[in-house]
């Protein structure tokens, strides 16, 4: 084996053919993964883990969340709470937050996603311009922050910069926070050629695609020149989350907003409809049968009181489904899968109910996730074979929940049973950032993230 490789290997492997004991796996020098073989293959200076997986996409974040962790928990005097008084605290929060906060924060939240398993992340990036909406004297001073955070920390990235053009489905201004994140056609093109720049800058296998809001912040006749101009690369969406937003577009569009964009664009592999919450029965069957990915955060989702995902139904359809961290308040793809399966026991008094034929429940969702994750960052990852980024965690086999268990038991176990902690390694395309459970700059980059946070929680 030539000397420009780097090995793993892993006394049990969940490969593309299923678990195997004793793996090894080589990668070349860009990151992709060269060979999956049996233990004759093992060079002697191999990484050793415990048990060896593909490791998840994250393919939803908004990285700047992560500092109002905390923030957002006591009841406002208005009574009762919901997403829509939650958005305006979070307005309030990012009118405070320059450029160096934004990629203070991004560089930790990049982190802790990685120490949790996640090896690369979609940034739903709307954060734009100056509090008040005049743009930086760089345009792309914030997508360039949040490259230069996944460069420092080497997580791989598929930067969405966010196009939101008006205030309602009624076209009305924007107003308050929602300036900073504003642009007319042309601007927004201009940023995202901006935006692609840097994410290519990054690292080589670092991604770029579209992201408009939602049908509230774009209209039909932008949402089908961004779908035009930015073909064959990943279109994000925020979709069907809330009821209200539902009810807006019906009275002035005349359909739920889930079946106005499967009738009015070319819904398909390359979308990812985030959230999709809220689905008849129809619209649920119409979206499995579309190939899109529905980006589910179920964390989040559950924080902000959005409601259950129709998961059963959409799985028996064969739609795929992938995670996202979305508002980052808690950071770990296990747990995600965990609140999913436990969101559809809660609802439907039943056990077990996202799990395929001749699989785990943990299995089926880890599986999903991984095809649907890797679809939706247009990543070529999600399982160990040649080709593939190397994007790979190890698992600790002394770990409580992991005690004693092989094969699907061992992912039942992570997910039901343990959480971050299980996580002994990870690599983003080759690059080894965690070990022993610690990001190789945690130290540096937590201190500077602390210090941010420090005068931030003094402006709050």
């Amino acid at each position: 084996m030539s000397g420009a490789t780097k090995s793993v290997f892993a006394s049990q492997a969940l490969t593309a053919e299923g678990w195997k004991d004793n793996v090894h796996v080589s990668m070349d020098t860009a990151g992709r993964i060269i060979a999956v073989e049996p233990e004759s293959a093992a060079d002697s200076n191999a990484y050793t883990v415990d048990i060896l997986l593909p490791a998840q996409s994250n393919l939803h974040s908004h990285t700047f969340q992560r500092a109002m962790a905390g923030l957002s928990e006591a009841r406002s005097p208005a009574g009762r709470d919901s997403f829509w008084t939650w958005r305006e605290i979070m307005y309030r929060f990012l009118d405070i937050l320059g450029p160096e906060d934004i990629e203070a924060i991004a560089s930790f939240a990049f982190v802790e996603m990685l120490e949790s398993g996640y090896s690369s992340v979609a940034e739903f990036h709307y954060v734009h311009h100056q509090p008040g909406g005049q743009p930086y004297d760089h345009l792309g001073e914030l997508s360039e922050r949040i490259a230069a955070a996944a460069s420092a920390t080497g997580i791989g990235l598929t930067l969405l910069p966010v196009a939101y053009m008006q205030g309602g489905v009624d076209g009305r201004a924007l107003a308050g926070g929602q300036l900073r994140f504003g642009n007319d056609f042309e601007r927004y093109v201009e940023l995202a050629q901006l935006a692609e720049k840097a994410a290519k800058n990054a690292s080589v296998d670092a991604g770029f695609g579209v992201a408009p809001h939602s049908i509230r912040a774009v209209n039909e006749r932008d949402l089908k020149a961004l779908e035009q101009h930015f073909q064959g690369m990943p279109f994000h969406i925020h979709i069907a989350e809330q009821i209200p937003e539902i009810e807006e577009v019906l009275a002035a569009y005349g359909q739920r907003s889930m079946s106005w964009l499967l009738d009015h664009l070319p819904v398909n592999e390359r979308w990812c409809l985030i959230h999709s919450t809220h689905m008849t029965s129809e619209e649920t069957s119409r979206v499995a049968a579309s190939g899109a990915v529905v980006g589910l955060c179920p964390i989040t989702e559950a924080n902000l009181g959005d409601g259950i995902f129709n998961g059963v139904n959409y799985l028996n359809a064969g739609g795929p489904f992938g995670t996202g961290s979305d508002s980052n308040i808690r950071i770990s793809p296990s747990e995600e899968l965990r609140q999913l399966e436990y969101s559809q026991r809660l609802r439907d008094v039943s056990r077990v109910t996202l799990s395929a034929a001749g699989k785990s429940c943990g299995r089926t969702l880890y599986d999903a996730a991984l095809a649907g994750g890797a679809q939706a960052l247009g990543r070529e990852s999600g399982s160990l074979a040649p080709g593939k980024w190397a994007d790979m965690i190890g698992l600790d086999v002394e770990n409580a929940a992991l005690l004693g268990l092989t094969g699907d038991r061992l992912l039942d176990g992570w997910i039901f049973a343990g959480d971050r902690q299980a996580v002994s390694d990870v690599w983003s395309a080759g690059r080894h950032v965690v070990h022993e459970g610690r990001h190789r700059d945690r130290a540096a980059i937590f201190a500077t993230y602390r210090t941010r946070l420090a005068s931030i929680l003094e402006r709050v």
